[in-house]
Formats: C-alpha cells, structure tokens, sequence
C-alpha cells in the first residue's frame, strides 16, 4: 500500500480484543499498536504516524466518539473504523457524520474490518499525497518576489502584459521578464496550469 508498512492503531479497553485484532491486522502485513483508554491513544508521539485507527466507542475515560472529536480538533483527520459490542443506529450515524468509515458490531468477521482498514489507509496516503503537493506549490509560491506574486495575480486574473504594465506602473518588457520568471519558478506548464495552481493557493493568497 505504500514503501512502508502501513501503521494501525487499536483503541480498546479489553485486552483480549486487541491480541486477537493485533493478530489479524499483522497477518494482513501491516504495522500495529494497541491502546486501553483515549487518553493512551492521545499521549502517543507516534499518533501522527497512523494510517488507520480502530476504535471502540465504549472506553473507560473517553467514548470512542469523543476521541473522534479531540481528533479533530488537533488536525488528525485519522480514517476510523468503529467496533462496538453495544451499539446503536443514532450512534453510528453520528459516527458516520463526524468520517468515520465503518462502524462494526462485534462480533464481526476479520474480513470485513481488513477491508475497511484497507479503505482507511488508501484514503490517509492519498490525503498525504495531496498535503505533500500542496506543500511544495506553497514553497514555490514563497520562493517569488512581492514583484513577482503582483504579476502573478493579475496573470491568473486573464490581463495582458500591457494591463499589467499599466496596473503596476512599469514597462511591458518589464512585466514580460516578471511573468517568465513566475512561470519558471512556479513550474507551469501554460497559462491554464498556472491557474489552477492559483485555484489551489486561493485559501493562502492575500
């Protein structure tokens, strides 16, 4: 699923749940650890590190669903697969509502919660593919000068050179040198390229 081993994390306070999980998730080739309570899960540096965490609603400090919440609240949009021995419909749909991907009612067949935690690690890379590109579209937004980002909104806005030009009160040629080292540094291809590129930074543009 990727150059490494992907990472699960078991939240449940009964231990013989989580050796028996454990045992299926790593035969399924993957990474993973198990915690008693929320505020384990919470207190672990590695959290980040997760691809996919398979949490019990009942817990003996935090619910499952306040964890979920806590969660994101700190960033970690984690996929989350539910397990629950006492579950009800009101109870999935807030889970369902908040993102989770599955909500499973013990006991229930170790195939039905692999395939859900392939669904969640398969949603967590590409996200993190996603956040990774974004990253180094905002490095390379960061590396123009105050000149250049000026050019470069008005490029994105559909003026020509001359517009600009008399926009910002310099020379045609001026804006043409401008507008090439934009594209260069940006690395767009054309001019359609480098507005969808604005389109993705529109949330960090002044």
């Amino acid at each position: 699923m990727s150059e490494r081993s992907a990472k699960v994390f078991v939240v449940d306070d009964d231990v013989t749940v989580c050796v028996a999980l454990s045992r299926a998730i790593r035969t399924a080739g993957l990474q993973v650890e198990t915690f008693g309570t929320a505020a384990e899960c919470l207190n672990a540096d590695r959290l980040k590190d997760a691809d996919c965490l398979v949490l019990d609603v009942h817990l003996p400090d935090l619910s499952g669903l306040e964890l979920q919440t806590k969660l994101t609240g700190l960033g970690l949009e984690l996929p989350i697969v539910f397990i629950t021995g006492r579950g009800d419909i009101p109870m999935s749909v807030r889970a369902m509502k908040a993102g989770a991907l599955e909500f499973l009612t013990k006991p229930f067949d170790n195939q039905q919660l692999l395939d859900a935690i392939a669904q969640g690690i398969a949603r967590c890379h590409s996200a993190r593919q996603h956040e990774e590109k974004l990253l180094g579209l905002r490095q390379r937004y960061q590396s123009l000068t105050p000149r250049e980002r000026q050019v470069f909104a008005l490029v994105v806005q559909g003026l020509l050179n001359k517009q600009i030009a008399s926009e910002l009160g310099t020379a045609e040629k001026t804006v043409k040198i401008h507008r090439s080292q934009v594209m260069r540094k940006m690395e767009a291809a054309s001019l359609p390229d480098l507005v969808r590129m604005a389109e993705k930074l529109a949330p960090t543009l002044p």
